[in-house]
């Protein structure tokens, strides 16, 4: 573990956050293209969004990655002349999460209440500023909690970029502790990654759990000046 921890942290670490950060940016800008076309009032665009939302809920992502990565490699490679793996797993990793994001955009704009549309338009709104400066924040701001969650699902899906190859420089955190678990023939450096995968997602998942509640209950109230000075005066 000694040996492969500098590793991760100086290459894997930063490469994972690389991938997961991209992608979850991406991802969260696509799937709210398709969350509001999943709510629009013209029946082709709701389609659109339910036939590819459908098919990258329901494919695992080692099979998108692989298809992505290997299918599309020599194309990339002769017409741009990219090398990296990292742009078409982004790519990969996006098209997934976006299907995930935008179901959850799309269930949080729809639970903001009817009422917030039809004051915006008695207010003067069109359809579309109302739903861009009203209800749409409203709705993101729902489930930023999932969003965490997604986040946390994107961290652990970086680690299958291995599959597509990758050079030394370019290894993802599960990628490192397997190269040295191979050559040693001892499991602590895939143990060390786990450790490390749980530092990166433990936090997150806590840190849903206190945006949810907070959500839920609001911000606890200070104690006015009046209720502490009742409490000195009865002894407390």
């Amino acid at each position: 573990m000694g040996d492969v921890i500098p590793q991760m942290l100086t290459v894997g670490l930063p490469n994972t956050l690389l991938l997961a950060a991209v992608s979850a940016v991406l991802g969260s800008l696509l799937g709210l293209v398709l969350a509001v076309m999943g709510i629009s009032r013209n029946p082709v665009p709701r389609w659109i969004a339910r036939i590819y939302t459908d098919i990258f809920r329901g494919l695992p992502a080692i099979l998108v990655i692989v298809v992505i990565g290997i299918g599309l490699g020599p194309i990339i490679r002769q017409t741009t002349g990219i090398t990296s793996p990292f742009p078409l797993a982004i790519f990969a990793l996006t098209l997934m999460a976006a299907a995930y994001i935008g179901e959850i955009f799309r269930s949080g704009i729809q639970s903001v209440d009817k009422g917030q549309l039809e004051a915006s338009r008695a207010l003067g709104f069109s359809y579309g500023s109302a739903m861009i400066l009203v209800v749409i924040p409203q709705g993101i701001r729902r489930v930023l909690p999932a969003l965490v969650n997604q986040l946390i699902s994107l961290i652990k899906d970086s680690s299958l970029v291995y599959l597509l190859g990758v050079t030394a420089s370019q290894r993802e955190i599960y990628r490192v502790a397997n190269d040295y678990a191979a050559n040693s023939g001892n499991m602590s450096p895939l143990i060390a990654a786990g450790l490390l995968y749980l530092c990166l997602t433990i936090p997150l998942t806590h840190l849903v759990n206190f945006m949810d509640k907070r959500m839920r209950e609001g911000k606890k109230a200070k104690p006015e000046p009046d209720d502490i000075a009742a409490l000195v005066g009865k002894g407390a």
